[in-house]
């Protein structure tokens, strides 16, 4: 049966993350229901992996198998028809029979934004924080993140993981006027990682702890030693990249 990849984008707000939990809706089960009336058969869908509580998306994907032979621009704007304002399919392309979305993936990046200042325009899409911070301190410390390391430090404790080995390829802070952007780009992420890893570059800003002390964070592998997860609502997952060689 011929596979799809689709590209998804949505605003998290009012929902459990991709992954539906006891009540409260995913992403993932308003796409297979709406696919599924669509197509007027159960459809299950596999994402590229999940997304927290109220994070938001600005490219994701997810596979699934269609009988069914149809034009791909039909199908996207049949199906933005069926789903919510807040959730937006962008494309499908077609792939090999054997290809995973969360599998083949070999690149994520997400972005996480803060507001030096009450905005009411950026309410739920921003986190307020209203403490000084030091952008090229941390800037420092996030460069200490790139490479292949155990940040078992930054994942939530209950998880299912055989590992806690990252490779970071990139991690970065931006301002512009009263806006801060982090961009963090990894093989893999654990779970709440990039919401913690804000959180103690935070406490680095803010002379709470220096960069001497964010390394030994990493060291010890203890998520009692790093920071507080900073809130979801300003987290985005905003780019997934795969090898050419499994689009057909």
């Amino acid at each position: 049966m011929p596979r799809y990849f689709f590209e998804i984008t949505y605003n998290g707000t009012y929902y459990a993350g991709w992954q539906s939990q006891a009540n409260a809706t995913g992403v993932q089960a308003v796409v297979e229901n709406a696919l599924s009336k669509l197509l007027r058969k159960e459809i299950k869908i596999t994402g590229s992996g999940r997304t927290d509580t109220g994070v938001h998306c600005a490219q994701q994907f997810f596979h699934t198998d269609i009988e069914k032979s149809f034009r791909q621009e039909d199908l996207i704007h049949r199906l933005n028809s069926f789903l919510p304002k807040d959730i937006a399919i962008r494309s499908i392309r077609k792939v090999k029979p054997d290809v995973s979305a969360r599998y083949h993936a070999v690149e994520r990046s997400y972005q996480y934004h803060i507001t030096l200042v009450k905005d009411p325009l950026l309410i739920g899409l921003a986190l307020h924080y209203f403490k000084p911070v030091n952008i090229q301190t941390m800037n420092r410390a996030a460069a200490l993140l790139c490479g292949e390391h155990d940040f078992e430090c930054f994942s939530k404790v209950k998880t299912d993981v055989n590992h806690f080995l990252c490779n970071i390829k990139k991690a970065s802070w931006k301002q512009d006027g009263n806006k801060l952007v982090f961009t963090i780009t990894a093989n893999r992420f654990l779970r709440g990682m990039v919401r913690a890893i804000v959180g103690t570059l935070l406490d680095v800003g803010t002379g709470k702890i220096s960069v001497n002390d964010f390394q030994n964070i990493i060291k010890s592998k203890s998520r009692k030693k790093a920071g507080a997860n900073v809130d979801p609502h300003g987290l985005y997952l905003v780019q997934v990249k795969y090898p050419k060689s499994i689009f057909m």
